[in-house]
């Protein structure tokens, strides 16, 4: 039995990701960068997968994609409500409640950066896959929000709380990947700059995305004379133009289930060329 303690309350990310629901659409830019891009990469897949698994049902722009292109979609939120409203099964990425073998595809948009037993989960996405089937993942990582970082330090001084989620940087993620036990991993990323006037609007954003601190062991709240400090800190770094720029970096992931009929790396010790008669041929 795992007895390891979990970084995030499961409880209260559910209610977090509940109660963006009826305001979603105002705060969903990040949420659509991520699906957009997963849909164009699922499109240079020459293969149907007709059986989807989708992972993270804030509304219902993924899922109706997705029957576009043919698919038929089960969903499931770690939220409640959201999986309701999509038709689908409230549980988190760890616990899956699906047999071996049931999907062509999984897709996970925008949650995976904050699941407790991130391994097991990519383990359990492998193990839901039938062979040859595929998935693809993404989610903010390491690197994002360091305006915000920076200015609820300089402002809490001494005794700074932790008020940013820990964050996986790619690097992780491939080997993550890896380990899970995927087929071709890839895993890469991209910076994505977001201009806001002031820091209430990017903390409004963060909470309309779901994406508040929903750590188990969260710090004291805010007082006011902080947040003021903090105002003024992330303020100091505006643009000309009295706007500050603030990154988010996003992860995406793509990894096969084995199947026998993938292409295999050659055998350790089969080339007929040594690298050195390889190279000398190059450079004749």
């Amino acid at each position: 039995m795992d007895t390891r303690p979990d970084i995030f309350d499961r409880s209260l990310r559910a209610r977090r990701r509940d109660r963006m629901l009826p305001g979603f659409a105002a705060h969903d830019f990040l949420h659509r960068v991520m699906l957009d891009e997963l849909l164009e990469r699922l499109g240079d897949v020459q293969r149907d997968l007709p059986e989807a698994l989708l992972i993270g049902c804030p509304d219902d722009s993924a899922r109706v994609a997705l029957e576009a292109m043919g698919k038929r979609v089960a969903c499931v939120d770690p939220a409640f409500l959201a999986a309701r409203k999509a038709g689908g099964v409230q549980a988190d990425e760890d616990a899956l409640p699906f047999a071996d073998a049931s999907f062509d595809l999984v897709l996970a948009c925008g949650t995976l950066d904050s699941v407790n037993d991130l391994p097991g989960g990519l383990i359990l996405m492998r193990r839901v896959l039938r062979p040859d089937g595929l998935m693809l993942a993404a989610f903010a990582g390491a690197g994002s929000l360091p305006r915000l970082k920076s200015a609820l330090l300089a402002a809490e001084g001494d005794r700074p709380g932790q008020h940013v989620h820990p964050q996986v940087d790619v690097r992780a993620a491939g080997d993550l990947l890896s380990r899970a036990g995927f087929a071709m991993p890839v895993a890469d990323g991209e910076m994505l700059t977001i201009r806001y006037g002031d820091i209430v609007r990017l903390m409004h954003d963060l909470r309309g995305m779901g994406a508040g601190n929903m750590l188990a062991h969260r710090p004291p709240p805010l007082t006011r004379e902080v947040l003021m400090r903090a105002a003024a800190h992330f303020a100091d770094s505006a643009d000309p133009d009295g706007r500050i720029a603030e990154q988010m970096a996003v992860i995406y992931l793509s990894g096969w289930k084995p199947d026998p009929s993938q292409a295999q790396p050659a055998r350790r010790g089969s080339a007929t060329m040594s690298l050195a008669e390889a190279l000398k041929g190059k450079a004749q």
